[in-house]
């Protein structure tokens, strides 16, 4: 017989918060005093101070250890394509599709307007498809060429890619996050879509006004536009650019669409790019395998394209995976010890009107993001605990669903132990080594994604866009407190 797991009661705030705060403080000390941006082993030792203090409340080592893995088993498909995408970058290299992409990139974009039109591009297709990672993945991939080739520094250009690419994984329909976030908060998810264009659409316009005028202050001197001419001449001798190298992106875009799960979608995307590659360049089938696992080489004669094409493989995303393994575990025994919750609890009793409600709805998101480095326990646990509260107060769940949507799954790219964030850093080749972290700039350089939650937190202290419930809303809320008084009422009579 399955024994099990006890039952006990939520540790108070400042045990909770004592695997918190630790945790941070070693983070802190890693990355900013010792200049290390190497975070999984404060992470690992932060999961074993949660272990520590879930055992001084009762918690079996067995509980904790299953918290920890459920979390883990669940981020799987979430690994599985980060490591699939390793393996799509070496056989797209190869079989000419980024080199293609690229080329008429170059051929087609002004560097003046590289950014905003990096950001449109991004915003079409994961809007269109519904996933961020796909779009950062590929289409983001090939952007970071053609800016490196424009001389943009690569945290601008991964900055655009993010602001557009998870503008689609907030609103499409398509988008599994969307869909969470209106289910936990009970609300319906095309509902769910209109309300968020409040702070959606003055967001994205900021940011592409921004990314615009950054783009028109960056001409092209005589020697970047020898630079650009040696790109082109060097991918159009050593790659096809006809029409076999865009049939692996056309389709996972395709399969995409069709909702096809990422997985066996990217892992198409991943077999047809190795078929081109052997078709068009005669690479044998130990060569494919060679660069699915440690990247794509070319001795092209250019170090400069040489550095852009040499990249991709499964070891490229071992850092990320294994840093991503760290925080998964670290927040996954943090929910199983209550520890999470009680922090959230703590921030509801302090919690007083709309105002304050709907702003530590988005602030609970974001550092649940943080903590737990899981996009999907930051929309789902305060989603959970807040719903109620909404109902009290008078005011729509909608209001919570875009709360939990902007602080969830916009803000999960911009942490680099969270999983959107290691999987953008992964994709797109931002490494922070030698104390050098300017690549990690591409996290303020994101501007829809933290753009989009500060505008909600300015909706909340003013009123604006912050719908009442309606009717059946309404009716829900009475039900809730006919509930409550009931239960009052039994315990007095017991």
């Amino acid at each position: 017989m399955k024994q099990q797991a006890p039952q006990i009661e939520m540790p108070n705030l400042w045990v909770a918060l004592i695997p918190v705060v630790l945790t941070i403080g070693l983070l802190g000390l890693q990355i900013f005093y010792y200049d290390d941006f190497t975070p999984h082993i404060a992470l690992a030792v932060g999961f074993a101070i949660t272990g520590l203090v879930g055992w001084s409340q009762g918690w079996r080592w067995k509980d904790i250890e299953s918290g920890a893995f459920h979390v883990l088993h669940v981020a799987m498909p979430s690994i599985a394509t980060l490591i699939i995408v390793g393996m799509l970058v070496s056989t797209w290299i190869a079989s000419g599709t980024v080199p293609m992409l690229i080329y008429y990139g170059l051929e087609l974009i002004d560097p003046s307007w590289f950014l905003a039109a990096s950001m449109l591009l991004c915003s079409v297709v994961s809007l269109s498809i519904g996933s961020s990672w796909t779009t950062v993945g590929t289409i983001g991939l090939a952007l970071v060429g053609i800016g490196t080739a424009f001389g943009i520094p690569l945290y601008w250009t991964a900055g655009a890619v993010v602001s557009g690419s998870f503008f689609g994984d907030k609103i499409s329909p398509l988008s599994d996050t969307t869909n969470l976030a209106a289910a936990v908060t009970e609300t319906n998810v095309f509902d769910h879509i209109r309300n968020m264009m409040p702070t959606t659409i003055p967001a994205m316009v900021i940011s592409f006004v921004i990314y615009l005028l950054v783009g028109g202050q960056s001409g092209v001197d005589a020697s970047q536009l020898e630079q650009i001419t040696l790109y082109k001449e060097g991918l159009a001798s050593h790659f096809d650019l006809g029409i076999l190298p865009l049939i692996p992106l056309l389709a996972v875009m395709a399969l995409a669409f069709f909702k096809v799960s990422p997985i066996p979608a990217l892992f198409t995307g991943f077999v047809l790019g190795a078929l081109v590659a052997a078709i068009n360049y005669g690479y044998g089938l130990n060569e494919v395998f060679t660069f699915a696992h440690s990247g794509f080489k070319i001795s092209s004669g250019s170090d400069a394209l040489d550095s852009l094409l040499n990249r991709g493989g499964v070891t490229s995303m071992t850092w990320v995976v294994t840093l991503m393994m760290f925080a998964l575990a670290f927040g996954g025994a943090l929910e199983r010890t209550r520890c999470l919750e009680s922090v959230v609890s703590a921030i509801m009793k302090l919690t007083r009107g709309f105002r304050g409600l709907q702003t530590n709805a988005i602030l609970t998101s974001v550092a649940t993001n943080a903590v737990s480095g899981d996009v999907y326990l930051s929309i789902a646990l305060p989603g959970r605990m807040y719903g109620p509260e909404y109902n009290k107060l008078g005011y729509s769940r909608l209001n919570l669903s875009r709360a939990i949507e902007e602080g969830g799954t916009l803000v999960s790219p911009l942490i680099p132990w969270n999983a959107g964030g290691a999987f953008v850093m992964g994709a797109l080749g931002l490494t922070a080594v030698s104390g050098d972290f300017s690549n990690l700039l591409y996290a303020p350089l994101a501007f829809a994604c933290w753009l989009s939650p500060a505008i909600g937190i300015l909706y909340a202290q003013t009123g604006w866009f912050s719908r009442r419930a309606d009717d059946s809303e309404m009716q829900a809320r009475d039900a809730l407190v006919n509930n409550s008084d009931a239960a009052q009422t039994a315990k007095g009579v017991v």
